[in-house]
């Protein structure tokens, strides 16, 4: 494949390949005796603050071997108007991939087709494939294995996380649940354009009722704040809490992409008792994106 944009467009075999992938660069870490991006140059293009995603493509890139640039949207000209066309154009002469993080897909997908360079969705408001294929890879690591497995998503179940979630249920065949306020529910097409084994549900027991997986994002996303007080009323009890996990029962792994806000999606007692599954979540995104870097197409 040439560039990652989505899960969407994804082929199962192509997930797959990549969880193999990011099992062997999680266990070489430290040892590389090859270098798959030496004298490549990767620009990191984000027009939205970043932790995990930022560190983990700029360690990742060094590690394979590359020099990344980072370029924040206000400090280019892309922040003054600049069509992203033009950009492309111009990164398309001077680098060798790029990584974005930004609002609109269309952006990304427009930068893929024009630039000519690998290109990487490191978050939309669309998709944010980069995450979930790391949180495949952390389930198969500590699970062993997607067969048979039912992942239970609480909270915003039209964000790109959400969304990526439904493409990758889909996709690989396990069942997805999302318990998310009537206004909040991804759209009906949506789910059903996917496919799969996909059940939507207000009710956050039924749906974490045998889930393997309790899984968890923020309220409000990034560009919502100015939501802030209407989304944190309507959330107001799906949360990650003892009786979700009671519901589950057995043990089940629970997960949130992080940054967490302790007392909303998820309770302070929860996420402590789970903090080593939610940072190896964490750290797997740094595996499974250098998993991608090495198998884009040049």
């Amino acid at each position: 494949m040439k560039h990652l944009l989505n899960i969407e467009t994804l082929e199962a075999s192509q997930i797959n390949e990549i969880l193999a992938r990011a099992a062997e660069m999680k266990q070489t870490r430290g040892p590389h005796q090859e270098r798959p991006l030496a004298g490549e140059c990767w620009a990191l293009m984000f027009s939205k603050s970043s932790t995990r995603t930022r560190l983990s493509f700029e360690v990742g890139i060094r590690e394979l071997g590359g020099q990344p640039v980072f370029l924040a949207a206000n400090d280019i000209q892309l922040g003054r108007g600049e069509p992203i066309r033009d950009t492309a154009r111009v990164m398309g002469r001077m680098v060798d991939g790029a990584v974005i993080r930004t609002y609109a897909q269309g952006d990304v997908e427009e930068f893929a087709a024009m630039s000519g360079i690998r290109t990487i969705n490191a978050l939309t408001d669309e998709e944010h494939p980069c995450q979930i294929l790391s949180d495949l890879f952390t389930i198969v690591e500590k699970r062993g294995s997607l067969d048979g497995l039912t992942v239970a998503f609480i909270g915003d179940g039209d964000c790109n996380v959400a969304r990526s979630w439904i493409w990758a249920a889909a996709k690989l065949g396990f069942t997805l649940r999302i318990a998310a306020p009537s206004r909040f529910q991804p759209p009906a097409d949506l789910v059903a354009r996917a496919g799969g084994n996909i059940h939507v549900t207000t009710d956050v027991l039924a749906a974490s009722n045998g889930a393997d997986v309790l899984y968890t994002d923020v309220w409000i996303s990034m560009g919502k704040e100015d939501e802030a007080a209407f989304r944190t009323a309507q959330f107001s009890g799906y949360q990650i809490n003892q009786a979700a996990v009671s519901a589950a029962g057995g043990s089940p792994l629970v997960m949130h992409c992080l940054p967490a806000y302790r007392g909303k999606e998820i309770t302070d007692e929860t996420f402590e008792a789970n903090a080593q599954t939610i940072f190896d979540q964490a750290e797997n995104r740094l595996h499974t994106q250098k998993a991608v870097l090495t198998l884009l197409e040049a």
